[in-house]
């Protein structure tokens, strides 16, 4: 069945040809009755009799002499080629009043036409002859004439010049196959179509070859754009994408090659719609990641250069066509890392470790840290819980600020920035402070350190206790009521606390806002803790009331009684 699919498709391509020759035969017929119809139209050897004004006498045998325009013998510089008794070939193309109108330059062509055929193996081995290259200068009934750079002119059939548009060929340079010879109306036939047709057979089974060949071809670079190559392979021209350069990935092709240059490279598809041919180079040359696929493993230390360097990261050179990246988070334990340019540059050579790699995915991601000394450690090393250190803020949050010490951050909460429960650290500071701090906490397994600010000031406590002293009769504000007591703001801002137990009744009635008079229980400078006590405060004044009734100047108690028993 399917060699008779093949002959089918053999006969009709067969049929096929055989038609076209068919008409470009009819074509040649019409051109050869063209030349028998205009018997005129003779080949003859002349000798000029005489030139004047813009012409030359020409006797060609004939009853009278041939008229010659004198342009036609005339130089590029506008001087005569010819004189008065010279022979020379001309061509009689017709008669007025009996003079023949003679033709030197149809002479020449004629005669170039003429040599061309002779010297024209058409049953060569050789087909290389049978393609000619030319200009379309005119056309006629049924076709155009192209000359070559020669001045060779050949008759391009209509149904063979493989135009859709017939109207604006004149000009146009081609290339065309010579399908006809006539000797005897010296004429030659050409079609371009057929040589279009050849072209197309003979790139397909180009591609075809390339395809199946295994091994990499030559080819030379004949464009380079932005987005790849195209290199011409045999005759055929294909497109090296930029991400087929080099097993590093995307290269822009400038940079590396140039037009005219040779490469080595690998047809890897075809798009048959498009006819489109894809190449590769990097496909020509042996795949580096099954090099180092049984060689590298993660954890390994290896050395790199810097090849490129971008916001997120950088890309890095292992020397042997493969690139890895290294991401921003992997350059410096530092958290607050800017611009991967703020550590390294382009050309550095770097020791990094392997952190991950995926050979069938050609992916390879390294980190600089974790060559680097590890800060906590550092840190561990050198501070301790209790320790007063210098440290300059990093970053100021909601809850508190970042504070730099040594190679790590510490964390200081607002409650620990100040003993002011109003005062935040946006409030109290700005990024690139230096501030003094104690260390308050250090968790190993988390990595994190706490700091306080508080604990190097004094409290209120410590100040309110400077003025006052227990036992003192005071006036605050109620700030806040609690189930388990009031708190009332004394002056300066400081905070007391009367317990339930001590208000001795007097919370029954009470809100935020009153004012309220106690007596200063105890002042705990340690723990910046203030109690007062409305109970105290009534005791205090009883103690009073009763040494104010048993003073000297006043009557006493016994004084009462006595007089009572009288």
């Amino acid at each position: 069945m399917v060699n008779e699919v093949n002959t089918n498709v053999q006969e009709k391509g067969i049929a096929a040809e055989e038609e076209m020759l068919e008409g470009v035969e009819d074509f040649a017929a019409m051109l050869e009755e063209s030349f028998k119809k205009r018997e005129d139209d003779t080949f003859v050897e002349g000798v000029i009799v005489e030139i004047k004004d813009d012409s030359a006498l020409v006797d060609v045998g004939k009853k009278l002499e041939g008229r010659l325009a004198l342009s036609e013998i005339l130089d590029e510089s506008g001087n005569l080629i010819y004189k008065e008794g010279d022979k020379l070939k001309v061509v009689i193309s017709g008669f007025r009043n009996e003079r023949p109108i003679v033709s030197h330059k149809k002479a020449l062509r004629r005669e170039k036409v003429r040599d061309f055929i002779e010297n024209y193996d058409q049953d060569g081995d050789n087909t290389d002859n049978a393609i000619v290259s030319g200009k379309i200068i005119g056309k006629n009934r049924g076709g155009f004439i192209v000359e070559s750079s020669e001045g060779v002119e050949f008759f391009l059939p209509k149904s063979q010049a493989g135009y859709k548009d017939l109207n604006s060929v004149i000009g146009k340079k081609i290339d065309a196959k010579i399908v006809k010879i006539d000797k005897e109306a010296e004429s030659i036939v050409i079609s371009r179509k057929k040589f279009l047709d050849e072209e197309r057979k003979k790139k397909r089974n180009l591609i075809q070859n390339l395809l199946k060949e295994e091994d990499p071809v030559e080819g030379v670079i004949k464009k380079i754009t932005t987005y790849g190559m195209f290199v011409d392979v045999g005759g055929v021209d294909g497109l090296v994408h930029y991400s087929e350069i080099s097993y590093k990935g995307p290269v822009n092709p400038a940079s590396v090659y140039s037009e005219g240059e040779k490469v080595a490279v690998k047809a890897i598809n075809y798009d048959k719609d498009k006819r489109h041919l894809s190449l590769s180079i990097k496909a020509a040359q042996p795949d580096p990641w099954e090099e180092i696929k049984d060689e590298l493993e993660v954890g390994d230390a290896i050395k790199v250069v810097v090849s490129n360097i971008e916001p997120y990261g950088a890309f890095v050179d292992l020397g042997n066509d493969i690139e890895g990246f290294l991401h921003i988070s992997e350059i410096s334990w530092d958290k607050n890392i800017k611009h991967p340019k703020d550590y390294i540059s382009v050309d550095d050579e770097i020791d990094v470790e392997v952190i991950e790699i995926d050979c069938n995915e050609k992916r390879l991601r390294v980190s600089l840290k974790n060559i680097l000394p590890k800060p906590f450690e550092e840190f561990l090393n050198s501070y301790k819980i209790g320790d007063v250190v210098t440290g300059k803020i990093t970053s100021i949050t909601n809850f508190g600020a970042f504070v730099k010490i040594g190679s790590i951050e510490g964390l200081l909460h607002n409650e620990d920035a100040s003993w002011s429960r109003n005062k935040k650290c946006k409030d109290l500071f700005k990024v690139g402070d230096e501030i003094e701090v104690k260390i308050v906490k250090i968790d190993e397994t988390q990595e994190k350190v706490s700091l306080s600010r508080k604990e190097l000031l004094d409290s209120p406590a410590v100040a309110y206790a400077k003025k006052h002293r227990a036992g003192e009769i005071v006036n605050g504000t109620v700030r806040d009521i609690k189930d388990f007591g009031v708190f009332v703001e004394l002056e300066d801002g400081v905070d007391a606390l009367i317990r339930r137990e001590d208000m001795g009744g007097a919370d029954e009635e009470i809100k935020i806002g009153d004012s309220i008079e106690a007596a200063i229980a105890f002042i705990d400078e340690n723990k910046n803790r203030i109690r007062l006590s409305v109970k105290k405060l009534s005791k205090i004044k009883e103690r009073e009331a009763l040494r104010e009734i048993n003073s000297d100047d006043r009557v006493t108690l016994g004084d009462i009684i006595k007089d009572h028993l009288k």
